[in-house]
């Protein structure tokens, strides 16, 4: 049982690094001593070099036989969380408006957060201290974080996540004016619906209980009359013998002929002239026949090679986004670590003989130390480029909040900073208590349910600059800054919660 004001400031302490990191971002950003080229060059060193290095030289060490059942919870429950995000995000956008240049960038907001820098800064600090075990657990919530990180890269970039932000910009622009009437009409019709069906809900419920009723009172006069006998009915001919309907109902005028329907003049084969139009009319349409398939094939053989070359460039495209250099360092990390001969090569490992090297370490014990040295600068520098990207968004001024769709972006910060954690918190108590997460395993639960409470990526600003063509990204902006205010209440209120909840 933790004391609450150690609870308090254990929960506040790694924010308030988090918060010095990120304001020296934007100080420096405006500034004006840290351009939007040396913020992109700085982001390119962070997703190539560092952040490859910190995975590699955590996971390594963390992970064992006895830890790496946890990989599969760790990717189910990232999954759910990205999966929940969009579905929230598309709920909240058919009923409120959204700038037509958003309405996709909407679904990426709500699904995918900022799994990098926040939650490595923030789990690192609380890992390292009581009630924790200190670097141990240090690193293994640093190993753990990587498999979220390595879900994020691969749903977002080969699966094509990024895409749903370049169809923000297909097409004509419309016009906010325009949006808010389209959507006026849909809440008016979805409205006018629900009160039809419950009207008709209601008709329906009225009328069944009416016919129950009607039926019992039958029965019950029924049963009160007293049972009469059976009537044999028969269908009687002219002749006087009795005739089942069984495969045909005879017209009422047997005497007539029978109706032909759908009856169709033949030519006489005996007819020289039918005959002659007959091999006209074959030797007419037989012809052009065998040249339309042959163009139908040479069409079918175009699309097929074109169809070939489009799903061979979208392999090319998938495998040059998957192997990304921070992806490499994950994948290549989880054999090594697992594998007790390859593992001895940078640690230590009980019970698995290898050659030291002269200073008594591993073989390869110094590149294990080189990539934790140049890891160690992966946190506070992506801190600083998400302060950097923040400082550079637009604020909305006084007059321009009411022509923002507030709706929209109120329900999205709740949505991902309140409403998301306490789902993150029931998901996970619940696989907790099915078994699917080890319940001694107190880094993965912490784990598990911090990464509910994520505000968007930064990334997205990127994605939209790229796409957008002209370099802004004014309609993420109200999206973003409001998770980021709303996200040191709501996390400093999670990490108490679940600390108290695992201790």
């Amino acid at each position: 049982m933790v004391a609450a004001g150690t609870l308090i400031w254990i929960s506040c302490r790694p924010l308030l690094r988090l918060i010095f990191c990120v304001s020296c971002g934007i100080a420096i950003t405006k500034a004006d001593i840290f351009p939007s080229a040396a913020a992109a060059g700085a982001g390119q060193i962070l997703l190539n070099i560092t952040l490859p290095c910190l995975m590699f030289s955590k996971i390594v060490p963390a992970f064992t036989a006895e830890n790496a059942p946890a990989l599969g919870p760790l990717v189910f429950v990232a999954l759910l969380y990205e999966a929940m995000g969009m579905v929230m995000a598309w709920i909240i956008k058919q009923f409120f408006w959204v700038p037509h240049r958003f309405r996709y960038g909407l679904i990426v907001a709500g699904g995918w957060g900022n799994v990098g820098d926040i939650p490595t800064a923030v789990i690192m600090s609380v890992a390292g201290a009581a009630p924790f075990r200190g670097v141990e657990d240090q690193n293994l919530a640093v190993a753990y974080i990587s498999a979220f990180i390595l879900v994020f890269m691969v749903t977002l970039f080969p699966f094509g996540g990024h895409r749903l932000v370049a169809w923000d910009f297909v097409g004509p622009d419309v016009e906010p004016e325009e949006v808010q009437e389209a959507m006026r009409r849909k809440r008016s019709m979805l409205f006018s619906t629900l009160k039809r069906f419950c009207r008709f809900s209601r008709s329906t419920s009225m009328h069944v209980a009416e016919v129950e009723e009607k039926k019992v009172m039958s029965d019950e006069m029924v049963e009160s009359v007293p049972r009469l006998h059976q009537r044999h009915v028969s269908f009687m001919c002219d002749d006087g013998s009795t005739m089942v309907p069984t495969e045909g109902i005879c017209s009422p005028m047997a005497s007539s002929p029978p109706t032909e329907i759908g009856y169709q003049s033949r030519a006489d084969p005996f007819d020289k002239q039918s005959t002659t139009n007959a091999k006209t009319i074959d030797e007419n349409t037989v012809l052009p026949v065998h040249t339309t398939n042959d163009e139908l094939s040479h069409t079918s053989q175009s699309s097929h090679s074109s169809q070939k070359r489009r799903f061979r460039r979208y392999i090319v495209d998938f495998l040059k986004a998957f192997l990304t250099p921070s992806s490499i360092a994950i994948i290549i990390s989880f054999p090594i670590a697992l594998i007790p001969k390859l593992k001895a090569l940078f640690v230590s490992v009980p019970g698995t003989y290898m050659p030291s090297a002269p200073d008594g370490q591993p073989p390869l014990a110094f590149f294990l130390d080189s990539t934790s040295f140049v890891g160690a600068a992966s946190v506070p520098l992506g801190l600083v480029c998400l302060g950097s990207s923040l400082a550079r968004l637009p604020f909305p001024r006084k007059g321009q909040w009411q022509m923002l769709p507030l709706g929209a972006i109120s329900c999205v910060a709740v949505g991902k900073m309140v409403v998301m954690p306490v789902l993150g918190v029931l998901i996970c108590q619940g696989l907790t208590n099915a078994g699917v997460i080890d319940r001694e395993d107190k880094v993965l639960r912490f784990v598990c349910i911090f990464l509910s409470c994520l505000p968007t990526a930064t990334v997205h600003v990127l994605l939209t600059q790229v796409y957008s063509g002209t370099g802004s990204a004014e309609h993420l902006s109200p999206f973003l800054i409001p998770q980021y205010i709303l996200m040191f209440i709501s996390m400093t209120a999670l990490i108490a919660y679940t600390i108290q909840l695992l201790f």
